[in-house]
């Protein structure tokens, strides 16, 4: 029964994929993704729901527009598909439970902060104001107002902790370091993760970005890189393997 549930999950988060990376396109140029239909941008031609089957669609007509024949871009397919991935993973890992909804909720972050961050460099203020009530309101429901109070804390002590960060930083290269929704991101961590977990997070991420800025430097002659995404996956790693402070401490003394 439970293939039948994975096989569920993935459909469904294919189908959320695509609205995910229609609002990480559009949120930034405050453009509406709700009431306007999707449409090609080429010939800006209205598609029909045939034409925005995820996946599918894109595979029937050979990743061409079907009424001016243009190339389409890519993007929406991949994160459908990923995004498929992430939502089966997220319930063979949680099954059904309060730790169910935070994880898709961590993927949908994921998604439409990447698409956002990459193509803008800009992590909407909306997306995270959304996600942190999202968050509360499952915190509250599951462990009470007293956990939600301390949760609330421990996101502004992070808050805090990447703003000092992005202080020391922006003196060291005297310009500016990191962005404002960066920072504020870690305040969405604090809500789910200790403070001590949040810094693993950071250490993570600037593992995980390092090699990247260097590929983009090198090819592109360009200092920006968007870390929210890595910021976003280095936080789900740790909250799908459910990874804590005593294995850490323990798998650093086994050294």
């Amino acid at each position: 029964m439970k293939i039948v549930y994975l096989i569920i999950f993935f459909i469904l988060g294919t189908l959320f994929g695509s609205f995910f990376t229609v609002i990480g396109l559009r949120l930034p140029n405050h453009e509406d993704f709700i009431k306007t239909r999707s449409h090609c941008d080429t010939c800006h031609h209205e598609l029909s729901l045939l034409d925005m089957i995820p996946i599918l669609s894109f595979l029937f007509l050979r990743g061409k527009c079907r009424y001016c024949h243009s190339g389409i871009n890519s993007l929406s397919t991949y994160m459908e598909f990923f995004t498929g991935v992430l939502f089966a993973l997220s319930f063979y890992v949680f099954g059904f439970s309060y730790e169910l909804l935070v994880a898709l909720g961590i993927v949908a972050m994921l998604i439409i902060i990447s698409i956002s961050d990459i193509s803008y460099f800009i992590i909407p203020d909306e997306v995270l104001i959304f996600f942190s009530i999202f968050f509360t309101i499952i915190n509250i429901l599951n462990n009470g107002i007293q956990s939600a109070l301390l949760s609330i804390l421990y996101g502004l002590m992070l808050f805090g902790f990447m703003y000092g960060i992005m202080i020391i930083g922006n003196l060291l290269f005297r310009k500016e370091s990191l962005g404002g929704g960066d920072i504020k991101l870690m305040f969405v961590f604090g809500l789910l993760i200790n403070p001590l977990l949040g810094l693993v997070v950071i250490f993570l991420a600037s593992i995980l970005a390092l090699p990247i800025s260097l590929i983009i430097l090198m090819f592109k002659k360009e200092n920006l890189v968007p870390f929210g995404p890595f910021l976003l996956i280095s936080f789900m790693f740790i909250y799908f393997t459910r990874l804590n402070l005593p294995i850490i401490i323990e798998f650093i003394k086994s050294f």
